[in-house]
């Protein structure tokens, strides 16, 4: 049999997970939090657990059954494994008892000798109390010292980032670091939320670089012993906009010149043809980014209001799902539009706030998105309306912490043009987006 029960190996995978995001304790982890994680293991195992999944697993929603073989791979993977089957076998040890026949052992430990524990004389109890006392503070001592286990004080290291380019992708970055005093040689840098971007250091070592082939606001850090001791933010700007097709290993990037007309930014099925992209059997996921220094532009008072428009809706992208992300310095809000009979897909986040189209009424981001459509929001102290085409789609109150506003992100599926986009501050200060 085995020591180790499937809930204690479900918890010890966690364990591996939550250490090395080095997010802290994830009973303080928020939705954005599992939003980045489900981000995370899509990027590593191109396999998509919902939130609603992981807050299960993580027991953020009271659930009675124990995750499926499927999340449980998928989980083993980001960890670092091949399935399910590999954590097991390398976190789970078989039961050896000195009674148990060797037979009745797994093949692979048959050969290993069982012996019975010899009788051994006992040591005085003044004298067991003392030698308990002397193993206790060797072992302080070597763990403190050797291993390196304890508080680390981030007083004793340094940390900061400097960009190649002002601005625009690709963009390098050169992380300069001072890890010497590191008790282990565990020190890493984390470019990003992104488990794959972290990256292990020499101590003994300055420099680090990196590079960043999309747009974003990144917090980035060193972790020393486990623990995170720097931070510095990293924004990547689009240098007006970016328009790019998503691909597996790094994105194909369209000439301004062609994307930008007179009143729109567009990429056309003439432009992806152009380059040899094809829109069947699956069209090319397209990205279209405007982010840059918005200044005091906060996400509790502001508005925003955008016209876009995907007309192809050929194969499987009969829903013409469009998403629009209002992307901040630590958040994001998330509002997609789709064809108005596919709006049971639809899900939508902003700031802590999550509505699933299975749950809540989410028609009204149901659109003809081969015509022109806009989508508006109006936010005052955190009170958030949605409208679209001037209906209102929704609205709400989201719960977490106010942060800027650093930019725009829209993704199309095969062909995408988006005009007259503007934000306004809390003072009305109007920030136009156009071309």
């Amino acid at each position: 049999m085995s020591n180790t029960s499937e809930t204690d190996l479900i918890k010890a995978c966690l364990k591996e997970i939550e250490g090395t995001l080095a997010w802290g304790d994830s009973k303080d982890w928020s939705n954005y939090d599992f939003e980045k994680l489900s981000e995370a293991i899509f990027e590593k195992t191109k396999v998509r657990l919902s939130t609603t999944t992981l807050k299960r697993v993580w027991g953020r929603i009271k659930y009675d059954h124990a995750p499926n073989t499927a999340t449980l791979n998928t989980l083993a993977q980001f960890a670092g494994f091949d399935d399910w089957r590999n954590f097991i076998q390398n976190n789970d040890k078989p039961d050896i008892s000195n009674h148990a026949p060797a037979e009745n052992l797994p093949p692979e430990i048959q050969h290993i000798e069982i012996t019975k524990p010899k009788h051994k004389r006992r040591l005085p109890l003044p004298w067991t109390f003392g030698l308990v006392f002397l193993i206790a503070v060797a072992s302080y001592f070597v763990f403190q010292n050797v291993l390196g286990y304890g508080r680390v004080d981030p007083a004793h290291f340094s940390f900061k980032a400097d960009k190649v380019y002002s601005e625009g992708v690709p963009n390098s970055v050169v992380f300069t670091y001072n890890a010497s005093q590191a008790k282990t040689d565990s020190v890493y840098i984390v470019q990003t939320w992104d488990i794959s971007r972290k990256t292990l250091v020499r101590k003994d070592q300055t420099k680090h670089s990196a590079i960043y082939y999309y747009p974003g606001y990144f917090n980035t850090r060193l972790i020393v012993d486990g623990e995170v001791v720097k931070r510095h933010v990293v924004q990547i700007t689009s240098d007006g906009w970016l328009g790019l097709v998503e691909m597996d290993d790094k994105p194909f990037y369209f000439a301004k010149k062609d994307i930008t007309k007179p009143d729109r930014i567009a990429i056309s099925e003439d432009l992806l043809k152009a380059n040899n992209f094809n829109l069947k059997p699956v069209a090319p996921k397209i990205r279209l980014f405007n982010q840059r220094d918005m200044g005091d532009l906060s996400n509790d008072n502001f508005e925003f209001e955008t016209t876009l428009r995907n007309d192809y809706k050929e194969g499987g992208n009969t829903c013409q799902p469009v998403e629009v992300l209002i992307q901040c310095k630590d958040d994001i809000i998330f509002l997609p539009l789709g064809n108005t009979a596919c709006i049971g897909e639809l899900k939508m986040y902003a700031a802590g706030k999550m509505f699933d189209a299975k749950f809540a009424d989410l028609s009204g981001f149901g659109a003809n998105l081969s015509e022109w459509t806009t989508l508006r929001v109006v936010c005052r102290d955190k009170k958030m309306q949605v409208f679209v085409n001037n209906k209102k789609a929704l609205e709400f109150t989201f719960p977490n912490a106010a942060t800027g506003i650093v930019g725009l992100q829209y993704r199309f599926n095969g062909v995408g043009e988006v005009k007259g986009t503007w934000f306004k501050d809390a003072g009305g200060r109007r920030i136009d987006m156009a071309p």
